[in-house]
């Protein structure tokens, strides 16, 4: 198999999963501390790396161009290709949610910075996803250009807002334990919505031609980076501000800010703040893209005539009432997004596999861990879920 090949996917799972949920860990660990997040995130990069395995030995049973749906429907029937349309509709709307409810905000604040103009949140809100469905409904070329420029400058920033952060690390603040039990429980799908790549499995899998070894290599390692990147980037937010302050300032303006005035470094803020951006930018149009592509093919199957003017109302149109109507909303709209998450990255594939595994007979690769793997994974998702409904119920705190 062509290395530059696996590199090139190791790169696009990375990328992937690197998004605005990376600035949701400090909020959601906040009242946990660094040493129980750090258990946390451990734990649900393997759970995910361990399901993502578990699609490469469903895959095997397929075509290499086999999608999501399609896989559904051969394994699962029409219901479960359904439940994987509905899955993948739920999770692309929370995550677009949760997006321009946190970009809005941002944009608000940046606009001002810059030319000194105080625009209302509903204005900043209205013209932050504009801008983003504007260059979504152009094309994939356009996103594909823009994403390159933003995303080179994300990086970019992030190497700066760690350089200057990560010598005002106070041992003592990473030392800090959970406050109160609810919150470890409650702190869960946030963190597990920050490891979510599993939408460019099928992707993957087609670009290797299926070669297996390839595609173990290409998720172990893609999923990785991540998780070191975020490990790295908890590090100096909780090891920064203390527990009592992250606390406080529960929010992401709230947290960008903490974070500049707490780092005596000159415009340290404005740098944060431009990476936050990005973070949120790029991940926004990513999974904005995706959303109009799956409603544009969906109306297209279902013989509805539709323009890109009219598929981009009806992908961007709902996010942003939630934004309009819960303008604080990023937390929780990622916290939903863990529910469709876990049954696209859980459920699916556990349910998949189990059929893959009964009615072949030949000796296919097969995922370590057996049926026992299988029922603690299935476990963890039912945890994940619950957790989401309870904080929904008011028996959690709610985060952010």
């Amino acid at each position: 198999m062509n290395n530059s090949k696996v590199f090139g996917s190791t790169l696009i799972i990375a990328g992937t999963t690197i998004g605005a949920g990376m600035l949701a860990l400090p909020l959601a660990s906040a009242g946990i501390g660094f040493t129980t997040s750090l258990i946390i995130m451990i734990t649900l990069w393997a759970l995910m790396a361990y399901t993502a395995l578990l699609m490469i030995e469903v895959h095997q049973h397929a075509d290499n161009s086999a999608t999501l749906h399609t896989l559904a429907k051969q394994f699962l029937g029409k219901k479960g290709k359904w439940l994987a349309s509905f899955a993948m509709m739920f999770l692309f709307y929370a995550l677009c949610a949760a997006y321009i409810a946190g970009g809005g905000a941002q944009f608000a604040e940046r606009i001002a910075n810059f030319t000194g103009v105080e625009i209302s949140g509903t204005n900043a809100t209205l013209l932050f996803t504009l801008l983003v469905a504007g260059i979504v409904i152009i094309g994939t070329a356009t996103v594909d250009k823009v994403n390159r420029v933003l995303f080179t400058i994300k990086v970019l920033m992030m190497a700066v807002v760690l350089t200057f952060l990560a010598p005002n690390v106070t041992e003592s603040y990473l030392m800090s334990m959970p406050i109160e039990q609810g919150l470890v429980i409650a702190a869960i799908p946030v963190i597990f919505t920050s490891f979510g790549f599993h939408g460019s499995i099928p992707a993957i899998v087609n670009y290797l031609d299926g070669h297996t070894p390839s595609l173990r290599k290409a998720i172990v390692i893609g999923s990785a980076i991540p998780l070191i990147i975020y490990v790295f980037w908890q590090l100096v937010t909780l090891g920064v501000v203390n527990q009592a302050t992250l606390i406080e300032n529960q929010g992401l303006s709230a947290l960008i800010s903490t974070l500049a005035t707490t780092v005596h470094q000159s415009n340290l803020g404005q740098t944060i703040g431009i990476f936050a951006d990005l973070a949120l930018l790029t991940s926004f149009l990513g999974v904005s893209l995706g959303l109009f592509e799956f409603l544009g093919d969906t109306m297209k199957q279902r013989g509805v005539s539709s323009s890109r003017l009219a598929v981009g109302l009806v992908t961007f149109l709902p996010p942003m009432g939630f934004a309009l109507f819960y303008p604080q909303g990023f937390i929780t709209a990622l916290g939903y997004a863990a529910i469709a998450l876990v049954v696209l990255a859980i459920f699916l594939p556990i349910m998949m596999v189990r059929k893959a595994r009964a009615q072949s007979q030949l000796s296919h690769y097969q995922v370590a861990g057996g049926n026992l793997a299988l029922a603690v994974t299935s476990g963890v998702g039912v945890l994940i879920v619950g957790a989401q409904l309870l904080i929904t119920a008011g028996f959690l705190p709610a985060l952010g």
